[in-house]
């Protein structure tokens, strides 16, 4: 049986197929290109608001106060001053001043020595404390109690506060020159062996320009009156912003985690 050949398509068709197929392909581009768009405008608006969240997180994270304690003695209790004019109070007045958002709050107990501050530590510091100020030992030294045992106190003190999670900051004290050379090298050593070991900051010597000038203190020459305790104040606030500094830089880590 013979097949006979194919029939030539007309011209008119074929022309008619081939912008068929321009039309198809047109359409086809077109649709890709949107779908693209859309997709790339989708990501931009997703990648807005991954930038406006971190944004708002950044904020919420500045301005939520620092609870920072001030774990202490008579010298930062307020020892015959007005509450207001105590330590901390000065303290939180002076970083707000400075555009901190804070809370500090007073754990100072007149005569506590190293041994009462460990003793009450997991109470004067409440859970939640960002950071805290670390005043104690004038008493230790004034009554001549063993360096030793003065040292082992605040480094548990330190160990306890930091596996907590709180930044420390150590307010150091020297002793009086009265119980000998070696009573007060061993004891002025303290601090700073305790700085260097723990990686937490160090603010030599609380009464630093205030020690022994009767215009900044008490009648009996051993507390900062108010004077005296702005004084104080004007002087450690460079360190307590960076402990402030510290709690922020954790707080940022943590959320990138």
């Amino acid at each position: 049986m013979q097949t006979l050949p194919p029939s030539p398509m007309p011209a008119k068709m074929v022309a008619r197929v081939v912008l068929s197929n321009r039309l198809l392909a047109a359409l086809l581009i077109a649709l890709v290109a949107g779908l693209a768009g859309a997709a790339s405008a989708q990501t931009q608006a997703q990648t807005e608001a991954q930038t406006q969240a971190q944004t708002q997180a950044q904020t919420q994270a500045k301005t939520r106060p620092v609870r920072i304690v001030v774990l202490g003695d008579s010298l930062v209790a307020g020892f015959q001053i007005r509450t207001a004019d105590a330590f901390p109070a000065q303290l939180e007045r002076a970083l707000k001043a400075r555009g901190h958002a804070v809370v500090v709050m007073n754990a100072g107990v007149s005569g506590d020595t190293t041994a009462g501050g460990l003793e009450r530590l997991a109470w004067a510091v409440p859970g939640g404390t960002d950071a805290v100020i670390v005043e104690l030992g004038a008493n230790d030294a004034l009554r001549g109690l063993d360096p030793g045992r003065a040292r082992a106190n605040l480094d548990a003190i330190v160990s306890k506060l930091k596996s907590g999670g709180a930044e420390v900051l150590l307010a150091g004290m020297l002793a009086p020159r009265n119980f000998g050379d070696d009573y007060a090298r061993r004891f002025d050593a303290i601090y700073g062996e305790l700085a260097g070991k723990h990686g937490v900051l160090l603010y030599p010597f609380f009464l630093d320009g205030v020690a022994l000038d009767a215009k900044l203190n008490l009648g009996d020459g051993l507390h900062p009156n108010p004077a005296g305790v702005a004084e104080i104040t004007r002087r450690i606030l460079p360190l307590v912003e960076q402990l402030i500094a510290r709690v922020r830089a954790r707080e940022g880590a943590g959320k990138r985690g």
